[in-house]
């Protein structure tokens, strides 16, 4: 099967460098460009995706960048037919395309997708205008007008269920994060679902521009949600934000970088070490790296590891992965 990509949405954000990083490795069969596939504009996924790729283009010194698609679901999609060679995804829809389940594709197992390094827990978080007077779930009215990101991604394919669970009516709104925060100023949207990596650039510059009210769970929903799906209990810090005024309750998602299992070994060791071996650095693309280390190679209980990757965490992070969690092991 075949997808092609996101024509007008499309933006790439490429780099061509001369940097002399692992000329001595062997670069037999390494492709001479790559992309990574990331999100919309606007979130979390866009500005960290597109920010390792340049740093990768950089040190290896080949054209490389960040490209805008719908996120998670269609990232592993792109990734295993081999349409982009890298892409980042969360653990709930990566284990719906290895079922099978992924929308994109019924019925296709996306196994030729596979675990390159951690990236960061994307925590599930409502936001929404001063002004509407929402200041819990429960204060959301019936009929309420929720954006919940791009279709397909982790948001819009968990945030809608995780409402239902909670007992909130609403009318289903997609859309890039951008658009969705200017629909939410204009009056067209109540609220806004956010799954995304914090500080979020769209709640970012929502802040900046208006007065919001940041809409926690209560111990009680957490609770309920953390019965109901695939997710972990996560603390948004009140530092997050300029206008944040105390920590929130939320739940999250591991995200994992992918990459086609097809790649030369050497190509994704040598991406996987530019990206693990300094975490300050990743910390100057975006805050949510601070995860971005070597230790939390064990979040990844879902998808097989590309060999390369498999062996730059076995020699450099102390990883002990079973050689069946290993491509072609």
């Amino acid at each position: 099967m075949t997808f092609t990509k996101l024509g007008a949405l499309t933006l790439t954000t490429a780099i061509v460098a001369t940097s002399a990083f692992a000329q001595d490795v062997d670069r037999t069969g390494w492709p001479e460009s790559f992309t990574v596939g990331t999100a919309s504009q606007g979130g979390t996924y866009f500005a960290y995706g597109s920010g390792w790729a340049n740093l990768v283009a950089e040190e290896l010194g080949i054209s490389g960048g960040g490209e805008v698609t719908g996120g998670p679901m269609q990232n592993m999609a792109l990734v295993h037919t081999g349409e982009a060679q890298f892409g980042m995804t969360t653990m709930g829809p990566a284990a719906e395309s290895l079922q099978g389940t992924n929308p994109i594709a019924p019925g296709l197992q996306m196994t030729n997708a596979c675990a390159m390094f951690p990236m960061y827990q994307t925590p599930f978080a409502i936001t929404t205008l001063a002004s509407t007077g929402i200041t819990s779930i429960s204060d959301i009215p019936d009929g309420a007008r929720i954006g919940f990101g791009p279709a397909g991604s982790t948001s819009d394919t968990y945030f809608p269920r995780m409402m239902e669970e909670l007992g909130v009516e609403f009318e289903r709104r997609n859309g890039g994060w951008n658009d969705l925060g200017s629909q939410l100023q204009d009056g067209l949207l109540d609220v806004i679902a956010f799954a995304a990596g914090v500080p979020t650039p769209a709640v970012s510059q929502l802040e900046v521009q208006t007065d919001i009210n940041f809409i926690a769970f209560t111990q009680e929903e957490k609770d309920q949600i953390l019965e109901a799906f695939p997710v972990s209990s996560f603390i948004i810090p009140s530092s997050t934000y300029e206008t944040m005024e105390e920590d929130a309750l939320s739940v999250s998602m591991w995200n994992f970088a992918i990459a086609n299992c097809e790649l030369p070994d050497s190509f994704v060791y040598s991406v996987v070490d530019i990206i693990m071996s300094d975490n300050e650095r990743m910390m100057n693309i975006h805050r949510a790296a601070r995860s971005t280390l070597p230790e939390n190679w064990d979040r990844n209980g879902v998808l097989m590891w590309h060999p390369g990757a498999a062996q730059w965490f076995t020699e450099n992070a102390g990883a002990d992965i079973p050689a069946d969690m290993i491509h072609g092991g």
